[in-house]
């Protein structure tokens, strides 16, 4: 079943296994994606559907250093790079709008933009910057209602951007601990009035910006990705995560999204999304369904066996192995990834792990 083609709304995949967003930090000038990422990306072309690392719809979500941004005009034509690139070959992808949050140092800010977030809490923990090495976050200012607004305008500018770059659609990363989950979030989000305070109301900023994306571009190029007992970034489940996300999923599957992606981090040793909990979020949501989380071929096609997904998403195994279908088709040994060179600028461990001969 992974190599079995598939209809994800109006696009046709190749193949079932979908490549993960993955921050590799190759963005150098200005934040804008450039030939080495178009090499990358179309390297990597035969997966199903590429998601492409987190990528800022604003200033003030680019949090890290040298990761991609969507807001300008530069950034589109960068993208564009990437996407005729990987078009070429045949394969699809989508790009990951992620915006950093309180997950964020000014160092690595433009001018003029600031660290923001639900509430003023700091993000516990250091990052990097390239001026100033490590550093702990820094603080944020507490978004007002106008801000609210103003940040769900810039996801739904920088989907409309995504169009004309040449995606095949978006994917909303409310996940990891940042800005979208940030609000989602009990341990994070303390605000009072109607972004916090109950599940429903923590649930509307994303409910808010699917429904401007989707106006901006048709429901059925916007994705989403979810990870509701991750503990990235400090968020962590708390005591009503379960209904809290039933609820989240149902809304989301009225509007008729391209597909919902659940992320389970218990690989790297976070607590496990409960198997009922997944087996709910696939009932409540009508379409797609793409799980995430330590899957290798074996894993992944039993999963598709058993109806716990209809599509698989992998990231190391991808990084490492530009030719990762081929050599799980052909059942050979896979690349090993080298962490070192993850977030490094240049080549090295990045375009240059090898493929198999012939």
């Amino acid at each position: 079943m992974l190599f079995d083609t598939f209809s994800l709304r109006a696009i046709n995949l190749s193949n079932r296994a979908v490549m993960s967003p993955l921050t590799r930090s190759r963005a150098v000038e200005n934040n804008t994606p450039n030939g080495l990422m178009a090499t990358y990306y179309s390297q990597r072309a035969s997966a199903g559907l590429i998601i492409t690392e987190g990528t800022s719809p604003s200033p003030n979500g680019l949090g890290y250093a040298r990761i991609p941004g969507l807001f300008n005009d530069a950034h589109v034509q960068g993208w564009k790079l990437v996407t005729d690139a990987v078009h070429a070959k045949g394969g699809k992808i989508v790009v990951q709008l992620m915006h950093t949050g309180r997950v964020s140092h000014l160092a690595n800010l433009p001018t003029g933009a600031e660290v923001l977030g639900p509430s003023s809490d700091t993000c516990p923990g250091e990052m990097w910057t390239d001026s100033q090495g490590s550093q702990l976050h820094t603080p944020p200012r507490e978004m007002t209602e106008a801000d609210i607004a103003a940040a769900i305008h810039e996801f739904a500018t920088a989907a409309r951007l995504a169009i004309d770059a040449g995606f095949d659609g978006i994917e909303l990363h409310a996940a990891n601990g940042y800005l979208l989950e940030q609000f989602l979030n009990a341990n994070i989000n303390h605000r009072t009035d109607g972004y916090g305070g109950t599940p429903e109301e923590r649930n509307r900023l994303v409910l808010e910006v699917v429904r401007a994306t989707a106006k901006e571009i048709g429901a059925e190029r916007v994705g989403i990705r979810l990870s509701p007992y991750g503990v990235f970034n400090a968020t962590g489940p708390s005591a009503d995560v379960d209904e809290q996300y039933v609820t989240l999923v149902k809304e989301l599957s009225a509007f008729g999204l391209m597909y919902v992606h659940i992320l389970d981090h218990s690989a790297i040793g976070a607590p496990p999304v409960p198997a009922k909990l997944k087996a709910d979020l696939r009932v409540a949501f009508s379409g797609a369904f793409i799980l995430a989380g330590g899957f290798d071929k074996d894993s992944a096609e039993q999963a598709l066996i058993e109806g716990h997904s209809d599509l698989i998403a992998m990231g190391r195994a991808f990084l490492a192995n530009p030719d990762l279908i081929d050599r799980m088709r052909q059942n050979e040994a896979l690349n090993s990834p080298d962490p070192s060179t993850f977030y490094t600028p240049g080549p090295q461990g990045y375009t240059d792990y090898p493929a198999l001969a012939g």
